[in-house]
C-alpha cells in the first residue's frame, strides 16, 4: 500500500576492548532492525520499530555469544508524528529523540535512546524549538520520574556557503535523590549513597553551536556542545568539541570526524549518554574518531575508535581504548 512503507538495517561489528588493568576483550557483535511508517491521515503517520538488544535504552548491539542462543528483540519505537501546521509537529509514545545535538555528538543524550512521552516541534525559517514531557520512571512506592525539557536554536547565513546554527537548552529530571538508578540499577559514573541510590538531583542547562560550510567540495562541520548539572557543585560539568568533513550517503563518498569530550561524573544522568566513550560512563574524557565509506546507497563500511580516561576523580584514573569495525546493510 502507499500509505505503509517499510524499511531496515542490518550491522555486522567486530569490536575490542582495551582497558589498562582488565583482561583484554574481542567480540563480534550486531544490529537490526526493522520499522514501518504508516500513513493514518494526510497529517497523521503513525512509527512502529523493532530491534535487536535485549532492552537496554542506549544500545540495540547484541553479542554472538552464549551458547548459540536465541536473541532478544523488542519495541525500539512505537509513535504517532502529528503535523498539526507545516512548521509544528507533536509526537507521542517512545519516538526518536526530537532534540538537536550538536555534530551528533552523544554528550548527553547516546543515538540509540529514544525517550517515551510526549514532545512538540516547532521550525520556521532558521528558528527551531522543542519541548517535551518524558516518563523515566514509574514507581508505585514512590514519586515517579519525569524528564521535562526545552530546547531553541536558530540556523543563520554567516557568509557565502558557512551558516551558523546556535542554541540553548534546560533538561530536568524529577526524584532522582533516593531512588535506584535508571535501567538495571547501574550507576554509570553517578554519585550514589551506600544503598546505591541517586545522592543528586539532574537539572541541566546546556549551549550548543556548530557551523557548516564546505572545502574543495567536501562538506565540512565543527561543533561544540556544553552541558551544566545546576544541582551539584563538583564534577557537574560536561563538553564536547570537534569537527566532521565528508558525507558518506552514496557510491565512494566518505565522511571523517574527530570528537574530544569530557563529561564529569555528575555533568548527566549515566544511563542516556554514550554508551561506547569511557565504557558508557560519565567521569571519562577523550578521543573518538569516526571513519565511514559508501560502498553504494545501501553497503558502508567504517570504524570508531575511542581513546579515553576513565575514573577521572573517582578511584584510579587509567586508559580504557575501544576500536569498532562495522559493516551496515540498510533496504527502504
Amino acid at each position: 500500500s502507499d500509505r505503509i512503507s517499510l524499511k531496515g538495517d542490518v550491522r555486522l561489528r567486530h569490536e575490542s576492548i582495551d582497558e589498562e588493568g582488565e583482561e583484554d576483550r574481542r567480540r563480534m557483535r550486531f544490529r537490526a532492525r526493522l520499522g514501518l511508517s504508516a500513513k493514518v491521515a494526510d497529517d497523521v503517520k503513525f512509527v512502529f520499530q523493532l530491534a535487536t538488544g535485549g532492552g537496554n535504552p542506549v544500545s540495540t548491539n547484541q553479542s554472538f555469544d552464549d551458547g548459540f542462543s536465541t536473541k532478544d528483540i523488542g519495541v525500539d519505537l512505537a509513535y504517532v508524528d502529528w503535523a498539526v501546521r507545516e512548521d509544528l509537529n507533536l509526537y507521542a509514545g517512545k519516538m526518536k529523540n526530537p532534540l538537536f545535538k550538536a555534530g551528533g555528538v552523544p554528550l548527553v543524550w547516546d543515538g540509540d535512546l529514544n525517550p517515551e512521552g510526549l514532545a512538540a516541534v516547532y521550525n520556521s525559517g532558521g528558528f527551531f524549538g522543542t519541548v517535551g514531557g518524558f516518563s523515566v520512571e514509574e514507581r508505585s512506592s514512590s514519586d515517579d520520574s519525569l524528564l521535562y525539557v526545552v530546547q531553541a536554536g536558530y540556523t543563520f547565513p554567516l557568509g557565502d556557503n558557512v551558516t551558523m546554527t546556535a542554541g540553548a537548552g534546560y533538561f530536568a529530571y524529577t526524584d532522582t535523590v533516593g531512588n535506584e538508578p535508571f535501567y538495571n540499577g547501574r550507576a554509570k559514573g553517578n554519585t550514589v549513597d551506600i544503598d546505591g541510590n541517586y545522592m543528586y538531583e539532574y537539572k541541566n542547562t546546556e549551549a550548543f553551536a556548530e557551523l557548516g560550510t564546505e572545502v574543495n567540495g567536501w562538506p565540512l562541520k565543527v561543533y561544540a556542545h556544553f552541558v551544566q548539572n545546576n544541582e551539584v557543585s563538583t564534577d557537574d560539568t560536561g563538553f564536547a568539541f570537534g569537527a566532521k568533513i565528508g558525507s558518506a550517503k552514496s557510491d565512494g563518498q566518505k565522511e571523517f570526524s574527530w570528537t574530544y569530550m569530557d563529561t564529569e561524573a555528575d555533568a548527566v544522568i549515566g544511563t542516556f549518554n554514550d554508551s561506547d566513550f569511557g565504557g558508557g560512563n560519565t567521569d571519562s574524557k577523550g578521543h573518538m574518531l569516526k571513519a565511514k565509506y559508501a560502498v553504494s546507497k545501501k553497503i558502508f563500511v567504517g570504524g570508531t575508535l575511542f581513546l579515553n580516561d576513565v575514573d577521572v576523580v573517582r578511584g584510579t584514573e587509567h586508559d580504557y581504548n575501544r576500536l569498532q569495525l562495522d559493516v551496515e546493510f540498510k533496504f527502504d
